[in-house]
């Protein structure tokens, strides 16, 4: 009896020292495989348009007239969660990464929150806006213009936080903007973007990571993600 009463407790000790560790930091691309990516509602990864390619995930560019191999997501989906990952783009190239992503929207184009990548120096899109340059919430929260953007061709590091209601993004170690997600603050960004109609946009939902095919290319590596325990008063 004395035993086992030994062994339960080395038990309860070793799950409560468990329980207690940060959650870990997992790779989400292996550098090798698209294992745990597939395309965004299909049921396999695209037979063309993206390639691992020297340790990263790249989208080559789609040839004019032709068509792209779409947009890939993860296979896991995520609630709260920190997300690093080093990407860069060919010279005028766009491409964003997307969170919180359901593939239960109407369309085949994902309607998402996106830490927009892209060349700011060249392509159009970041031409109308802050809005719509790199970091940025794409087409809702302007990206500071004094961020630490490296130019097309070099590798960024980018970041996204998601805890709670709470988001952060990041650029090369500087926390470009933040924001809560339901907050009249973002509702009011909402009602002057293009996703004014899109229901669902701005609410916390659990989703799937997105990696976008713009039709130019764009490489991913070090695609890293660490889930975060649900803040304190949150329901789940």
């Amino acid at each position: 009896m004395r035993r086992q009463l030994v062994r339960l407790l080395a038990v309860l000790v070793a799950g409560t020292t468990l329980a207690g560790q940060a959650p870990r930091e997992r790779l989400l691309f292996d550098g090798k495989t698209t294992n745990g990516w597939r395309g965004f509602k299909k049921a396999t990864f695209p037979d063309h348009g993206w390639v691992v390619e020297d340790g990263w995930l790249k989208h080559v560019a789609t040839p004019k007239g032709g068509q792209g191999g779409g947009d890939i997501i993860t296979t896991d989906t995520f609630d709260n969660f920190d997300l690093s990952f080093e990407w860069k783009v060919a010279p005028g190239a766009n491409s964003g990464v997307k969170y919180l992503v359901s593939e239960d929207r109407k369309g085949n184009s994902a309607v998402a929150h996106e830490y927009q990548v892209i060349d700011d120096e060249r392509h159009p899109d970041a031409k109308i806006g802050p809005h719509r340059a790199t970091a940025s919430l794409y087409d809702a929260i302007d990206a500071p213009a004094n961020k630490p953007l490296k130019p097309a061709g070099d590798v960024n590091h980018g970041r996204i936080v998601v805890n709670g209601k709470h988001v952060e993004h990041w650029l090369n170690g500087v926390k470009v903007i933040e924001y809560e997600l339901e907050s009249p603050a973002l509702m009011a960004a909402k009602a002057k973007s293009k996703f004014k109609d899109e229901a669902g946009w701005g609410t916390k939902i659990r989703g799937h990571i997105l990696l976008q095919d713009h039709g130019d290319e764009v490489a991913f590596r070090n695609i890293r993600i660490r889930e975060l325990p649900a803040p304190a008063g949150t329901r789940q």
